[in-house]
């Protein structure tokens, strides 16, 4: 049972065993999903674990199924306020106070918050001990809420070893596009969410484990102005930059400390395509992408139409003409390419073999 899932989890907590709680708290979420203290209680333990992203990932699920929970907007503050995302982190503090305005933990928070906020808005990020807290200590509070969160500004948060979708990116003065390789998902199943430097995306496909991808950006963006595509192959997401700078890396590490300038030229200049591995050719790599794209193997309407934008966007006029009044007066069951046989007369429909035709009656 779910509940006496989280009973060990939480004597797993109690003993300082996060890993084992994190699990416990996984296979009790796998029976219920439903119950957002589940999410919140492994939030916890992802923060002592230092697993930040996944901390803040579940108390936005916790938040979710249960928008009234004090608890969840805490959890996602702190672990906000240790991915320096002070300005997430003083919302989810603000919202949960208005909550629990009695508990003096948020408004604690909340101070630390517009300290760092200040500090923020007057300089630059450097590598000084001055910089942030070295170790933040939560107000005095019972066993399971007492938490201590230690400062990572000089921690790179990894992703999965081995992910189950590959991912690029490239980018431009003003924005980055990074692209999930994912064929077949439909829209429904993908999730993206956005914070000041935070990327969370998550495809859950029913009867498969869920994919999350959530990494520290190199730079900080403007979530408001960012969005998503989820297209047959890929899964497109544009992030709208904070700053006009050159990311040397899609995720935050020690070369985030160097502030690189994008030069913008006055002419149709491509976008570079940053990577870890240099001799990568993008231009292979886009070219594989097309290939991928039109081989896709479809059928039924997604097939029919597929063939009918194959041929009309490399038409010429006269085609395309005769393609739209044949397919239009037909009802959709005569396609034709010659404008001199359907130009000067109704073209007639005509019903595949052992059907018939029935005008729609209003």
């Amino acid at each position: 049972m779910a509940s006496d899932l989280a009973a060990k989890a939480k004597e797993a907590f109690i003993d300082d065993h996060f890993e084992l709680a994190v699990d416990f708290y996984s296979q009790a979420i796998a029976i219920n999903p439903n119950i957002p203290d589940l999410f919140s209680d492994r939030a916890q333990a992802n923060i002592k674990l230092k697993n930040f992203t996944e901390a803040v990932a579940d108390a936005n699920k916790a938040i979710g199924l249960d928008s009234s929970n004090p608890k969840a907007y805490l959890r996602k503050g702190m672990a906000c306020f240790s991915l320096e995302e002070y300005h997430t982190a003083k919302t989810a503090f603000e919202a949960g106070s208005s909550l629990a305005p009695e508990d003096k933990r948020f408004t604690d928070w909340i101070e630390k918050c517009d300290k760092c906020i200040t500090e923020e808005n007057g300089e630059l990020p450097t590598q000084s001990s001055d910089a942030t807290p070295t170790n933040v200590v939560v107000p005095s509070s019972t066993t399971e809420d007492a938490e201590q969160v230690k400062d990572t500004s000089n921690e790179v948060i990894t992703t999965t070893p081995k992910p189950k979708y590959r991912h690029e990116f490239y980018q431009k003065p003003e924005e980055v596009v990074v692209t999930i390789f994912a064929k077949g998902i439909p829209a429904g199943n993908v999730s993206v969410n956005y914070g000041e430097q935070i990327l969370s995306v998550t495809i859950d496909v029913p009867g498969e484990d869920p994919y999350i991808f959530q990494p520290r950006l190199f730079g900080k963006i403007v979530p408001t102005k960012c969005k998503f595509e989820v297209l047959s192959t890929k899964v497109e997401i544009r992030l709208t930059k904070a700053e006009s700078i050159h990311w040397t890396s899609l995720e935050f590490g020690q070369n985030s400390l160097v502030v690189q300038r994008s030069n913008v030229s006055t002419g149709n200049q491509r976008p570079t395509y940053p990577s870890s591995r240099p001799t990568r050719d993008w231009d292979k790599l886009e070219a594989q992408v097309k290939k991928e794209e039109k081989d896709e193997k479809l059928d039924g309407d997604a097939a029919l139409n597929k063939f009918f934008r194959d041929i009309y966007k490399d038409a010429d006029e006269d085609t395309r003409r005769a393609m739209r009044k044949s397919f239009v007066e037909s009802n959709g069951t005569v396609l034709s390419t010659n404008w001199k046989e359907v130009g000067s007369k109704l073209v007639e429909g005509t019903p595949p073999e052992g059907m018939e035709m029935k005008k729609w009656e209003y």
